[in-house]
């Protein structure tokens, strides 16, 4: 166990402690909520830029990481689709939490087939994640989307990150074609 893998069970660990702090009944709950998931979102570059600095890369670390990231934005999303109710934040999020499960698998399966370096992270993808947290951390602050400068900043970003993560996909899957072969013989 070292360092990057412990960031990454604390983000773990922090997924249920903001999805109780959204449900606390009080005042306090979307800045709390905003503000753990805004932790978390760090420690997801920092466990990343510490393994690489510190040349402590596991295969623990390459295994949770990403798994980490996918649930906290997942989770995070389906409590703001039932917190806001409304197609204009409902929309985008299932287009992130799609995206994710279907790169996710394709990921799986390149790495299966021996080609897994073919759809490996890039800067778009890079940016997405950065749009979504920032989105996630806005949206997760405000009482309100429709009523309030931050509301509408976190939907703002919320559809920029829902065009990357599209973006991204038609990438990973313009690199993983080769081997997908739909319609070519078997």
């Amino acid at each position: 166990m070292n360092i990057p893998n412990i960031l990454t069970l604390i983000r773990l660990l922090l997924i249920p402690v903001i999805v109780v702090v959204i449900y606390l009944p009080y005042n306090w709950t979307n800045l709390a909520s905003a503000a753990i998931f805004m932790v978390a979102s760090f420690t997801d570059w920092f466990d990343g830029y510490l393994a690489r600095r510190l040349n402590q890369t596991t295969p623990f670390g390459a295994f949770l990481d990403p798994v980490a990231d996918k649930l906290m934005v997942a989770v995070a999303l389906a409590t703001l689709i039932e917190k806001f109710d409304s197609p204009l934040l409902t929309i985008p999020a299932l287009i992130i939490i799609g995206r994710e499960i279907m790169i996710s698998a394709l990921r799986e399966w390149m790495a299966e087939i021996g080609k897994r370096t073919s759809v490996a992270v890039s800067f778009i993808g890079k940016m997405k994640t950065m749009m979504q947290m920032g989105a996630i951390t806005l949206l997760l602050w405000a009482p309100g989307f429709a009523d309030s400068l931050v509301g509408m900043s976190g939907i703002v970003l919320l559809y920029v990150a829902a065009i990357l993560t599209l973006w991204s996909m038609v990438v990973y899957l313009k690199a993983a074609w080769p081997e997908l072969k739909p319609f070519g013989s078997q």
